[in-house]
């Protein structure tokens, strides 16, 4: 099959300006090839090796096996961060962002919201009538975060006064580190449970237990995906000619050039949950206060996202008109199976000139083209990611491309892409508030 189309025509670099930084990581490339032939996961590069891994694929399938049934109707994914974005995502994606007909959905509890939680309890106590009819996921890799265990908590309440505890026992699955409390506890309460490789951080989790349960409970894909996911890992691990090495750094020298925000741009507004997963990967992954040899160097490239055509309307008199600091990555593919296209003769007429009779995706090939031009006669620097099709096969590659550029990024920033120490101010203070 093809792989993604990457244009890097207009990233306004020199060659040579790259092939320095692509010297400087080949014997990282190196270390990542060992990575991802490392069936034990003992890197902090070990999330590459998730695709390549049948065992993992292999267990996610007997549990779903389990738990699917003609009378399933709605999954419960129970995590924050990189416990549900990069699930979110790939549903986002193949499902479209309303699902509200569709028989078979997929929800996420992903912050403390009384409304939130109001919503899926409606959902959950009056829209079933056995625990066959629900799953709930409950995902924290540390087994201790608040958010998640707040709202996995309120609904396990109202659910087992219900059905009782022992009914919905085997409707619920912890996905968590082998040794965490909450192993311990679901292996006491009865729950099922899938762990995630120690050194696989939440951020490049989707291809683990993480995403592949849920995904595989709401009928997606997952050969498909993990197919996708390691045809990219392995053109990116075979040479340092490769997408993710490049996309890494034409990012750095940018940054280094002061244009350290970077968007990604969908023109595919159900895509718009992959840019919010590639904004945690690089946000946590290179936004540190210290670089590897304990410096205080406070670094970090800002990660936004656009949707296009929405965020021309909002956004583009900043891009245009105002500093000369963004990096913008357009990302657009076809939506195969859907179309709608303009009566030839238009009922708001002289209006808008050369759109009667053209299909809706003329017009917005029309807009990408506009705004392409527009970044050309402005000088300003632009990549693109062209999907053939928005679907499985293809978000497995994109979403392996970003991971692996993001090592290559942290590699060169000389940061460390898996830790987040910061992260802990916040839930240190958390906790402290609510022991009082």
């Amino acid at each position: 099959m093809e792989l993604l189309n990457i244009i890097n025509n207009n990233a306004r670099i020199i060659p040579t300006d790259l092939s320095i930084h692509t010297q400087y990581l080949l014997p990282y490339l190196d270390d990542l090839k060992r990575a991802s032939e490392d069936s034990t996961f003992s890197t902090p590069e070990a999330s590459i090796r998730l695709p390549f891994d049948e065992e993992i694929r292999d267990e996610v399938r007997r549990l779903a096996t389990k738990l699917q049934n003609p009378k399933l109707k709605h999954i419960v994914v129970l995590g924050i961060g990189g416990s549900n974005l990069g699930t979110q995502a790939i549903y986002e994606a193949t499902h479209g962002r309303h699902t509200e007909f569709r028989p078979l959905r997929l929800f996420f509890g992903d912050t403390v919201s009384p409304r939130l939680l109001t919503y899926l309890t409606k959902i959950l106590i009056e829209g079933t009538e056995s625990p066959e009819e629900f799953v709930i996921n409950l995902i924290s890799k540390s087994g201790t975060t608040t958010e998640t265990i707040a709202n996995f908590e309120v609904l396990y309440e109202r659910l087992a006064k219900k059905f009782s505890a022992e009914a919905i026992a085997s409707r619920i699955v912890a996905t968590t580190d082998e040794g965490s409390k909450l192993r311990h506890t679901a292996d006491e309460n009865g729950f099922h449970h899938l762990s995630i490789p120690k050194n696989v951080g939440g951020r490049f989790s989707v291809f683990s237990a993480v995403g592949l349960l849920p995904l595989e409970l709401v009928g997606i894909d997952t050969k498909q995906l993990l197919d996708g996911a390691r045809d990219m890992a392995e053109l990116c691990l075979k040479t340092a000619e490769n997408p993710a090495l490049t996309s890494a750094a034409l990012t750095y020298t940018h940054s280094k050039n002061g244009i350290n925000i970077n968007n990604s741009f969908f023109f595919n507004p159900e895509l718009e949950s992959c840019g919010k997963w590639y904004r945690q990967l690089m946000g946590e992954s290179i936004g540190k206060e210290k670089d590897i040899d304990g410096k205080v160097v406070r670094t970090g490239i800002t990660p936004m996202v656009s949707i296009g055509s929405t965020d021309l309307h909002s956004m583009a008199q900043l891009y245009f008109g105002g500093p000369r600091n963004i990096f913008h990555t357009l990302i657009y593919g076809p939506n195969k199976g859907f179309d709608a296209q303009l009566p030839s003769e238009l009922k708001l007429q002289n209006l808008v000139d050369g759109i009667n009779g053209k299909d809706v995706k003329s017009i917005m090939n029309a807009i990408i083209g506009g705004v392409k031009a527009a970044f050309v006669k402005n000088a300003m620097p632009y990549t693109e990611i062209n999907f053939p099709e928005i679907n499985e096969y293809y978000l497995g590659q994109y979403l392996q491309l970003k991971m692996i550029e993001m090592m290559f990024l942290a590699k060169l920033m000389n940061l460390n892409a898996f830790d987040q120490p910061n992260v802990e101010d916040y839930k240190d203070e958390t906790r402290r508030l609510l022991s009082i």
